[in-house]
């Protein structure tokens, strides 16, 4: 690959970020607005507006695979498997397994930062939410996985020769990029931003490829917003990213990725021999 194609693939996936949330979070928000009388300074996902951002990032995952086998004139497949193959049975058995995982992570969550139960509430507003968490979640954490580790950790690793020196700048590039499209100012999030960053990228490398990644993140963003639904007092779901909005609580979700690492190694060791 040529050393100008992670700069490309960067820069593309930069504007694209903030253009398609730009474009279709504006019109959610504008309908929204103007039909239905939301309060402008409500930056609540509702159903529209939830739907409006998973798009937002689902669109970017077909953007970037066309603009890497244009530049980097590779199939578009390689980003998603060393040989090119994506195994949904491995897949499914990975969602499965992670699942195990969240539901053990939140009750943990809830002994140690449990959440208000004057906010538990079911509405339409919050079936509604339940629904696109369940139908279009999966395919945005789907798509940060091929745009992040599929692509960019690859491309950035393309700069250095030694695989293992290449590795870890693939990770680190990748990890920071991700997080800093975030954009949180908590620190707490941004540590666990990068931790689910690396810690996807290395299934990604133990796996060869996207299986593991995709289904800890899809359990990951599904289980996190399918509560934050149950948890917003019948509305929109919060997404307060400013300082002080997390804490050290996060360490759990640090440690549930460290857990799925270590899983996916003893998997992976074990298919291999």
């Amino acid at each position: 690959m040529r050393w100008w194609v992670p700069v490309v693939l960067t820069l593309v996936v930069v504007a694209a970020t903030y253009l398609l949330q730009l474009l279709l979070l504006g019109a959610a928000a504008l309908v929204e607005v103007g039909m239905f009388g939301k309060d402008p300074a409500d930056t609540s996902l509702t159903p529209l507006t939830y739907v409006a951002k998973d798009l937002s990032i689902i669109l970017l995952a077909p953007l970037t695979l066309v603009v890497l086998a244009r530049a980097a004139r590779v199939p578009w497949r390689s980003a998603l498997r060393a040989t090119g193959q994506f195994r949904w049975r491995r897949l499914g058995a990975y969602l499965g397994l992670f699942a195990v995982l969240m539901v053990a992570v939140n009750l943990a969550l809830q002994l140690v930062h449990p959440s208000p139960l004057s906010l538990f509430a079911v509405s339409g507003t919050t079936v509604a939410l339940l629904v696109m968490v369940l139908l279009t979640t999966p395919l945005q954490a789907g798509a940060e996985e091929v745009v992040f580790r599929g692509v960019l950790t690859a491309s950035y690793a393309s700069w250095v020769r030694a695989a293992r020196p290449a590795a870890v700048v693939g990770i680190i590039g990748s990890s920071t990029l991700f997080a800093v499209l975030h954009t949180s100012a908590d620190p707490w999030m941004i540590v666990n931003y990068l931790g689910l960053g690396a810690s996807t990228a290395v299934m990604a490398l133990l796996g060869r490829g996207l299986e593991a990644p995709i289904a800890f993140h899809v359990m990951n963003n599904v289980f996190s917003m399918g509560i934050g639904a149950l948890f917003a007092d019948g509305g929109g779901i919060g997404q307060d990213r400013g300082a002080g909005s997390a804490g050290p609580y996060m360490l759990l979700f640090l440690l549930a990725e460290v857990v799925a690492v270590l899983l996916v190694w003893w998997i992976e060791r074990r298919r291999s021999t």
